[in-house]
């Protein structure tokens, strides 16, 4: 029985465009996850010692450490743009290669239909895609690793 190709199997054209849709999913912040390297370089960014960084941004729910703000998810989320784009987490840097969303009926719902950098671009091939969907998987999944 021949395997099915994936509706990447092609590639995917993406760049981001900056304006901040996919910090939001359907109209609601969601959790931004947190490495020790993305709180590394998020603090030096911020001109802040990772310490102080942890202490002050994050919180650790279910062994995952996320960025906290008392009224959203993410506090560098200004309402239409990144407000630390250049130094952005590992979960946000690899959006839209999340597994959730390589589904050809979720990426058409809920990728292609509003994200302005679909189509635009660099070519991922499908090889890049599912590297970066098996890195996302094990970043994500040791985001509370202790720092060293």
């Amino acid at each position: 029985m021949q395997e099915r190709k994936k509706f990447y199997h092609d590639g995917i054209r993406f760049a981001c465009q900056g304006d901040g849709k996919c910090c939001l999913n359907h109209g609601r912040h969601m959790f931004v996850y947190v490495t020790f390297n993305d709180r590394r370089r998020l603090a030096m960014h911020l001109g802040m010692t990772v310490s102080e960084f942890t202490k002050q941004c994050t919180r650790a729910s279910d062994g995952m450490v996320h960025l906290k703000d008392p009224e959203r998810d993410c506090p560098f989320f200004d309402g239409s743009r990144c407000g630390v784009h250049d130094a952005r987490p590992w979960q946000c840097r690899t959006w839209p290669f999340w597994p959730e969303n390589m589904h050809p009926k979720v990426w058409e719902r809920d990728v292609a239909s509003f994200c302005p950098g679909v189509g635009k671009g660099k070519l991922y091939t499908a090889g890049e895609i599912e590297a970066i969907m098996r890195k996302q998987g094990e970043v994500v999944g040791c985001s509370s690793e202790h720092e060293k």
